[in-house]
């Protein structure tokens, strides 16, 4: 089936059926997953799957509908109660559709090479990243790992004639493990999830992390209450930053839910400090030509040496707020209206080392988990249970576990002192090794 030609042709259908503008949004996909717990397969499932949404506004009024079967007279049912919820709803003079026709180009977004490598290699690649895992005498027990691949192509179309389409894929390979000293467990994981087969990392790399994860942080000992530097760990990075992201959606800021509504242009944080968020990365896996509607990607600066630089929209958005869509129109997929989202986020690396961080640092915590909400996006608050490990004289001394971290965004941002240079460009949410320069830790 020609589903670029569908999807025009549904649009032309939306219109005859009664709205005034539609949105095709079209999907069809397949999965595969490989599930091993020790030495045994667990589970094989694999789907293909395809299903479209209608968008339509009626008189300004916004209505939606959605269907996975593409038989004729269920594609016609689907439009007409999309129509027919379009007559319930309020007008809104923000509700518009993109026409900016172009697409951004975006090398290395799928690898036939994916589906082509046999089951029997893939499974193998499961078993053998689990057992080199347990193969650490540390290790007492398997969690499980798992290979899985998936790729999808998008057709979106609208009366404002848009008509494009992308397709992509990628993979992925992990495991987790347990280790157990006494009554203590812990806990330790790792994956690599890529567009390209051969841009997975190794079974031994993979297997390795997981479980020096697992067993490094056991005989954790407590610490007194103080104030201290914490080094946020890059895989802790979400924690630090997911706040701020959310703080610069365009929707937050309108709403007054962000705490840096008033601060485009405005210095808020150390100018170590820049974010981008780039949705051309080639091989990213957050990275598209266009966006959930239609509107094409770009490399966006958000922050720029601790200022302000930049709010993200999608198209209703950005009408309301009088401005453009920055192409972060974001879709879960052909059941969803479009939210506002992000590709591939990244905070620029610095000069430091992550040991020349360490060994920089007379006594702090090296942060490597983190439970609770990290920056607060409305308030700029932040506080959260924490784990890792602690550092006297520029050395690592022991694990700690059970303690608590608070602060302010603006205290925390703007005293960042040292960035690392350990950035993992192929994560959707990258950071390096981060120094704050002093925080309260709750210990004992």
């Amino acid at each position: 089936m020609n589903y670029k030609e569908l999807t025009e042709k549904l649009v032309n259908k939306c219109l005859k059926l009664g709205a005034d503008q539609a949105e095709v949004y079209l999907q069809s996909s397949r999965n595969l997953s490989i599930g091993i717990l020790n030495n045994e397969i667990e589970t094989i499932e694999e789907a293909s799957s395809h299903g479209v949404g209608f968008r339509v506004f009626v008189e300004g009024r916004m209505g939606f509908s959605h269907c996975n079967d593409f038989n004729d007279n269920a594609l016609e049912d689907t439009i007409k109660r999309a129509v027919a919820f379009a007559k319930l709803t309020t007008p809104d003079e923000n509700n518009v559709l993109p026409d900016d026709q172009g697409v951004t180009n975006v090398s290395g977004l799928y690898d036939p090479e994916i589906a082509a490598v046999s089951m029997e290699k893939k499974i193998a690649m499961a078993l053998e990243v689990e057992k080199l895992a347990l193969a650490d005498p540390r290790i007492t027990k398997s969690s499980g790992s798992g290979f899985g691949e998936s790729e999808t192509e998008v057709f979106i179309a609208n009366s404002k004639g848009i008509s494009k389409t992308y397709l992509t894929g990628g993979c992925s390979l992990g495991v987790s493990v347990v280790a157990e000293k006494g009554e203590q467990k812990n806990t330790g994981g790792e994956y690599s999830s890529v567009r390209y087969f051969s841009d997975l990392k190794s079974v031994e790399e993979i297997a390795s992390k997981a479980s020096k994860d697992a067993w490094e942080m056991l005989d954790p000992k407590m610490i007194k209450t103080q104030r201290a530097a914490v080094i946020f760990d890059p895989d802790v990075g979400r924690s630090l930053f997911g706040g701020v992201i959310a703080a610069l959606n365009g929707e937050s800021v309108l709403q007054g839910a962000s705490f840096l509504r008033d601060s485009l242009g405005e210095k808020f944080a150390s100018e170590m400090l820049t974010i981008v968020d780039d949705g051309t990365k080639p091989k990213g896996m957050g990275s598209a030509p266009f966006d959930g509607e239609g509107v094409p990607t770009q490399k966006l600066t958000l922050v720029d040496k601790g200022v302000v630089n930049a709010f993200i929209y999608n198209t209703q958005v950005a009408k309301r707020a009088g401005t453009k869509s920055t192409g972060h129109g974001s879709r879960r997929g052909f059941t969803s209206l479009p939210g506002i989202g992000t590709h591939n986020l990244y905070v620029e690396k610095g000069s430091s080392t992550r040991n020349e961080i360490i060994a920089a640092t007379d006594r702090g915590l090296l942060l490597k988990g983190v439970t609770g909400y990290g920056i607060n996006p409305v308030n700029g608050n932040f506080s959260g249970g924490a784990s890792g490990f602690w550092i006297e004289n520029g050395n690592i001394v022991h694990p700690v576990k059970g303690v608590t971290i608070a602060g302010t965004a603006n205290e925390m941002l703007n005293n960042i002192d040292m960035m690392g240079t350990d950035l993992d460009m192929d994560r959707s949410f990258a950071a390096p090794s981060i120094r704050i320069a002093e925080m309260q830790i709750g210990g004992e």
